[in-house]
């Protein structure tokens, strides 16, 4: 697309923004003017009173549960019964449809104007000539054998080592095997902790790493703009790929691919009938570890900044969007080197249902980035191994989930990144590759649309 087409459809797209937004106000105004400011605040209440019940169904077990469970349901429905009842049947649906169209049209804009790179710079890849893919055929659901990956790949030229689902393989000694059996790429087809082992080794041998989407999940498939739909697909790259440098992640000494997660997730994922029944696991651990019985809270210190008291902390490889209001799940660029920090703290209905209403403005919430995150559980916490310590020793444990795979560490747990450390290969052509966005800016729709060239636009 030539420069003028970029330029002529960011200035639609920010004026149509402009528009979409200026009607939903103009909606919510009228709205005001028929039915008077109550209804807003019963809105913002109803909220208030989800949120609550919501609480109380996770942190609380019997008739408290069930009537936490009852709000949650309740007040949406009493909130939309409200609404249709003060004559917001049709203003109500119509305010939220301009305004998601003006978020999406705006998000556009600012797409058509940057016109940025890739989330990494690629370089053509050589195709590699003796390849070694470790495939899990248990995971995804069986997708190993669902889109015939191994016949594929053996087509293709590679070496597919299977492993055998119900033992325990050292992965990571298979791939250094390979390795030393003159292999010159890895890759994986499986769930993204088997991904970050594999990458470990690729790393340290300077190999090309390929991520085949055959987990459940796949996160960093996802990151990586692979198809998720059809993982036969990521075997292109073994023909026709590009490289790009991404970070590795590090805690404690072992690679991670994604994220690095500590306190109540990590905490239920240690749980053994975890695997088998997760959603059954969780609501049956979820009272204890809210409430302060089995769980710890955490103290975490980000570069030298404290986060204290925290019941979840999610480190991750590159932080996930937070710019992007309809694009909150991915990370924007895999080598940017920082840490993502994302920190709980809600100790009760009234902190979540302020954490409902003000979102990422809640004092419960912190989102930072960080070069080094140092996590222990928080001081006075009783712990397994720390009971009975002197008290200058600190041997206490806290369970950690790295890249959905529950382990236990000693404190201080120290994760840090390996900036651009890892060759991937990927195929040239990658549907899922999504455009970077930067931070949405009401002020640059207006330039854009108004046509008039803003401070860091593009030549």
């Amino acid at each position: 697309m030539s420069k003028a087409d970029h330029s002529d459809r960011a200035r639609f797209l920010a004026r149509f923004a402009l528009l979409a937004a200026a009607a939903a106000v103009l909606v919510v105004l009228v709205s005001l003017v028929e039915t008077g400011p109550l209804i807003i605040l019963q809105g913002l209440a109803g909220l208030a009173v989800c949120a609550v019940g919501a609480w109380w169904f996770l942190a609380h077990r019997g008739v408290v549960r069930v009537l936490g469970g009852a709000l949650a349901v309740g007040a949406p429905m009493a909130v939309l019964a409200l609404f249709f009842k003060g004559g917001l049947w049709f203003t109500a649906p119509a305010g939220v449809a301009l305004w998601t169209g003006a978020l999406g049209c705006a998000r556009g804009a600012l797409r058509a104007d940057r016109r940025p790179d890739p989330p990494a710079a690629v370089r053509p890849g050589r195709p590699p000539r003796r390849p070694v893919l470790i495939m899990n055929p248990a995971s995804g659901g069986g997708k190993v054998a669902r889109f015939g990956l191994v016949e594929r790949a053996e087509e293709l030229g590679a070496r597919v080592l299977l492993l055998t689902p119900g033992t325990h393989t050292d992965v990571e000694e298979l791939a250094r095997k390979a390795v030393a059996e003159g292999a010159d790429l890895l890759g994986v087809a499986g769930g993204d902790g088997t991904q970050a082992m594999v990458a470990a080794v690729a790393a340290e041998h300077d190999l090309p790493f390929l991520v085949i989407s055959a987990g459940t999940r796949n996160h960093l498939a996802m990151d990586l703009g692979l198809d998720r739909s059809d993982p036969s697909r990521c075997l292109d790259a073994l023909t026709d790929g590009v490289e790009l440098r991404m970070d590795l992640g590090d805690v404690a000494g072992r690679a991670f691919v994604n994220t690095v997660s500590f306190g109540v997730y990590a905490a239920i994922v240690q749980r053994p009938e975890y695997r088998d029944a997760k959603a059954g696991t969780a609501l049956d651990a979820l009272p204890d570890l809210l409430s302060g019985g089995a769980g710890e809270r955490l103290d975490a210190l980000a570069d030298g900044r404290p986060v204290a008291g925290q019941q979840a902390l999610l480190v991750s490889n590159n932080p996930y969007s937070a710019a992007d209001p309809l694009d909150v799940g991915r990370r924007p660029r895999l080598d940017g080197g920082e840490l993502g920090v994302l920190g709980i703290r809600v100790d009760g209905a009234a902190q979540a249902a302020d954490l409902a209403v003000r979102g990422a403005l809640s004092p419960a919430l912190t989102m930072l980035t960080s070069r080094r995150v140092e996590v222990r559980a928080a001081a006075g916490a009783d712990s397994d191994a720390g009971a009975g310590a002197g008290a200058d020793a600190d041997p206490a444990s806290i369970p950690v989930a790295v890249d959905g795979e529950a382990l236990t560490l000693p404190t201080p747990v120290v994760c840090t990144l390996r900036p651009r450390a890892l060759r991937v290969l990927v195929p040239r052509d990658r549907p899922g590759a999504a455009a970077q966005v930067p931070e949405l800016n009401w002020r640059r729709i207006a330039t854009l649309a108004l046509d008039r060239p803003g401070p860091g636009a593009r030549s």
